[in-house]
């Protein structure tokens, strides 16, 4: 049942993406930051996905980009991003999907992520692999991050932090390492654990852009990690995710130690 209603919550969620998308009276607002957006399909998507979890799990924890914290006593956390790239889908850009990770006791079990504007519905389960539109998927094979294509993402609110994403991307750029800039978390690190890129780092990230998303790589073979290294956990800002070949490389240029 927990996979049928992560399946089931997903696809709700992108119905309601589908109706908004493209929609001259979408109503939008924003959050802190400059341009960090949030719409009424947001609200509707995070709607549809938490009434279809409380229908069959109505004592599961729920934490939610829009909603925040639903509080309950249980082993169970559903974690969710309604609609991972919201920039993105205000401009009619169907770089975005919805998000969705499980956890049990702590650990990341499943994760569901669905862009239905391309049509790729990505699901992984701890331990039994990576898949797209239910076919396997792996990491790409290079190992050189010079041959690398990476990608990453910047933040609304810019603290302006010694050796910030800026001068990492600028250290990329300026050697020749071709970076993209998607504007959609979840789908970064899914086209990592596709092999279309071969590596994603980001600076700050919340639990619901990366909840999914990690465990995919991770499940396709590749390695997540904080920028230190150690263990990930989508409860702290720094990602780094690449098909473990080029990781330890990575690390250093993006800690400026290369």
């Amino acid at each position: 049942m927990l996979k049928e209603t992560l399946i089931n919550a997903t696809e709700a969620g992108a119905k309601v993406m589908q109706h908004y998308f493209n929609s001259k009276n979408l109503l939008i607002s924003n959050k802190e930051g400059i341009n960090n957006l949030v719409t009424e399909a947001d609200h509707a998507s995070e709607k549809a996905i938490i009434e279809t979890i409380k229908e069959q799990f109505p004592d599961h924890f729920i934490l939610s980009e829009e909603a925040g914290e639903i509080k309950m006593d249980n082993e169970y956390k559903w974690i969710i991003d309604p609609i991972d790239g919201t920039v993105n889908y205000a401009h009619g850009i169907p770089i975005c999907c919805v998000s969705i990770g499980l956890e049990h006791n702590g650990t990341m079990i499943m994760g569901a992520v669905l862009n239905p504007f391309i049509k790729e519905y990505y699901f992984a389960e701890k331990g039994k692999g990576a898949t797209l539109n239910g076919e396997p998927i792996h990491v790409s094979m290079e190992t050189d991050v010079m041959r690398s294509c990476l990608v990453t993402g910047f933040p609304y609110t810019y603290i302006n932090n010694t050796n910030g994403p800026l001068e990492a991307f600028s250290r990329f750029i300026r050697a020749g390492v071709p970076v993209r800039r998607l504007g959609s978390a979840a789908m970064d690190l899914c086209w990592v654990a596709a092999g279309r890129f071969d590596g994603f780092y980001e600076h700050k990230l919340q639990a619901w852009d990366s909840a999914a998303g990690f465990l995919m790589v991770e499940e396709a073979g590749g390695k997540v990690t904080d920028f230190e290294g150690k263990p990930y956990s989508p409860y702290q800002p720094h990602i780094a995710a690449t098909n473990g070949k080029i990781h330890d490389d990575l690390l250093k240029w993006v800690n400026d130690k290369a």
